[in-house]
């Protein structure tokens, strides 16, 4: 599926400012999207929005279908008439420029059980409408909302210990255990189920002013998903398991350039034969639970539907991993028939072949282009923007790359004279450098990190493969937004004709270095 020539700005709701430890739905969200406006640009791309997981990533989650509820604002709340002003802000903290999400589950967990016991307590017709809507979308949800609500409150009892170290009733899934636990935990299943109703409204609410605004918003979806979730829970079958529930086999990707050992990420393997015999209904749903929430989505490592490496589980490292052939044309056939249109960007960047290629271009998915990793070889590089197709989307960086200022720090002198040379420029001002190229770029899309446009360094990255301790706490400040040159980004979003209205750009005279 193509899309219009448009730029956007990459940056997750858990950068927003609030005053409650990690950023949310709040009016944070309300800031940036009058940033966007004011730019006149119309992407707004965020990593995956469920919940986090080990190291509090986002791509390690305990579902592939719930919402984050440390996304939920307090402040919304009031608006439900379930919060007070005083009872939302008698704790806060100031909006740091590093997300604690410890302190983030301190300050919302009592008001988001405060706000749940008035929901309960509520009478007259507030009650019921609220009741009918939280039914509906529990209705609507029942392929995985109950089951996910029981994995969360059985998980937070264990402390988050593997679903496999619990008791073997619970672990099998016997209808008796099952059973005796959800009239056992019934309220707290009830609350978590509410939770993510709210988390749901509040999404929704969001996304509609967004769409209103001329915003599109791009997704994520990680190809694979953890051991430790709801979804291998349940679906075990449906997984490279043995009979005790553990992985026979674990994803990762093969020795290369950087590492001489591979990555080992530890995720299970699909077992697709299995899935592929009741229609690939599990991603069916999965896909279509996307596209609601989101206008279109980037799929993460894109050429794992093409083959993968599947590494034996007891397998300290990727080396002796193999490749074997995924569900390829017959999983997108599958989807696009009970969907339609496919909105999906594929991540199709370190190894991929032909036929990963082929894969991408048969559906018409737009690719992946990184700026950072165009000045590391000759002209004949496929980041360098003069070898793009029309159909991809261009990145100065994405949530795993340094800032572009920091990669420029780290860069070897040989890349930074390609860069130099390439961009005509001393090298100043790297991250706008970069920025213009993007703009500049045949790519339909250009998606610019928010650190870029602040120009930050290397210490406000996102992310850094292969570690924990650090990542995904970045966030930006009220000041920082203050303090961007808006003028600038309007004057080079008009120039390279990718404003949502692509009239006859011009320089102004208040500011004639925008498109330089």
């Amino acid at each position: 599926m193509r899309f219009p020539r448009s730029c956007g700005i990459l940056v997750h709701p858990t950068s927003f400012p609030s005053p409650f430890g990690t950023g949310d739905f709040g009016p944070g969200a309300d800031s940036f999207f009058e940033l966007l406006e004011q730019t006149n640009q119309s992407i707004w791309q965020v990593l995956p929005l469920t919940p986090i997981g080990y190291g509090d990533s986002p791509y390690a989650s305990y579902s592939a279908f719930a919402g984050n509820t440390l996304l939920i604002s307090p402040e919304r709340l009031i608006e439900q008439g379930w919060l007070t002003h005083d009872e939302v802000y008698a704790h806060t903290v100031e909006s740091h420029w590093k997300a604690d999400y410890g302190m983030s589950r301190q300050l919302r967990e009592p008001l988001f059980r405060l706000a749940y016991n008035r929901f309960k307590a509520q009478k007259g017709g507030g009650k019921k409408a609220h009741k009918r809507q939280m039914d509906a979308y529990t209705h609507a949800n029942q392929h995985w909302l109950p089951e996910y609500a029981l994995f969360i409150t059985l998980a937070q009892e264990a402390n988050f210990s593997p679903w496999t170290t619990w008791d073997a009733g619970l672990r099998k899934r016997t209808k008796t255990a099952l059973d005796k636990a959800r009239s056992h935990y019934d309220e707290e299943i009830d609350y978590q189920m509410w939770l993510q109703w709210v988390f749901s409204t509040q999404w929704s609410a969001l996304k509609k002013r967004a769409n209103d605004k001329g915003i599109r918003i791009v997704g994520d979806i990680p190809i694979f998903v953890d051991h430790n979730s709801a979804d291998v829970w349940v679906h075990c079958k449906q997984f490279a398991l043995d009979k005790d529930g553990h992985p026979t086999h674990v994803a990762g990707v093969p020795p290369d350039y950087f590492s001489e050992t591979g990555q080992r990420w530890g995720n299970p393997h699909y077992r697709w034969a299995t899935m592929a015999k009741d229609g690939y209904s599990w991603w069916v749903q999965r896909f279509a639970q996307m596209f609601h929430l989101f206008d279109a989505i980037r799929v993460d490592h894109f050429r794992g539907f093409d083959e993968y490496w599947e590494i034996p589980a007891d397998e300290p490292t990727a080396i002796h991993g193999r490749w074997v052939k995924g569900p390829r044309h017959d999983l997108f056939e599958t989807i696009r028939e009970k969907l339609g249109d496919l909105p999906i960007i594929a991540e199709d960047l370190g190894l991929t072949t032909p036929t990963v290629e082929q894969l991408r271009d048969d559906f018409d998915f737009p690719g992946m282009k990184i700026l950072q990793f165009a000045f590391d070889s000759d002209e004949s590089n496929s980041f360098l923007p003069h070898n793009y197709p029309q159909n991809c989307v261009v990145y100065t960086g994405t949530h795993d790359n340094d800032t572009s200022v920091g990669w420029y720090d780290q860069a070897s002198e040989e890349e930074r004279h390609r860069m130099r040379v390439y961009t005509r420029s001393s090298g100043d001002d790297v991250a706008w450098q970069l920025i213009r190229l993007a703009m500049y770029s045949t790519a339909d899309q250009a998606i610019i990190p928010l650190q870029d446009y602040l120009a930050l360094p290397g210490e406000h990255r996102m992310n850094f493969p292969g570690t924990v301790g650090s990542n995904w706490k970045w966030r930006h400040t009220p000041q920082m937004l203050d303090n961007l040159d808006r003028d600038r980004m309007r004057e080079l979003i008009s120039l390279s004709y990718r404003g949502r209205d692509k009239g006859n750009p011009a320089v102004s005279a208040s500011n004639p270095s925008a498109g330089k």
